[in-house]
């Protein structure tokens, strides 16, 4: 699987590597039944996703997510640390939602309408 580093552009930092889910397939497995997390995980939702459709579930999760969701223009537009078996629904709608390990969104003070970055080539 590529990956790509991930870059807080608003504040200069860098948040690491992550995996790519840019298929049906790999957005639905997601992080679901993993042991551990190695990375963490971008998943690129179709254009046409609406607030409802960029909802996330942490069915058969085995450890707690901090989660981004970022717009088009890649603004961060909502983020929660969320646990198994749970289910979050954005306040408005995403374009990429980001799975990382929890305290992550803390680690790097990551704030809403912060601007990210990663390659685009392998997306």
């Amino acid at each position: 699987m590529k990956y790509v580093v991930l870059v807080n552009k608003s504040k200069g930092t860098s948040l690491g590597k992550f995996d790519l889910a840019n298929s049906f397939m790999s957005r639905f497995m997601g992080l679901m039944f993993r042991r551990d997390l190695k990375r963490g995980l971008i998943l690129k939702l179709p254009n046409t996703r609406s607030r409802r459709g960029s909802a996330i579930h942490m069915f058969f999760m085995r450890f707690p997510l901090d989660i981004v969701f970022i717009d088009s223009n890649k603004k961060v537009v909502d983020m929660i640390s969320i646990e198994p078996w749970k289910t979050y629904t954005p306040i408005v709608p995403a374009r990429y939602v980001i799975e990382m390990e929890k305290g992550t969104i803390n680690r790097f003070n990551l704030e809403i309408g912060d601007e990210l970055d990663f390659t685009l080539d392998c997306i």
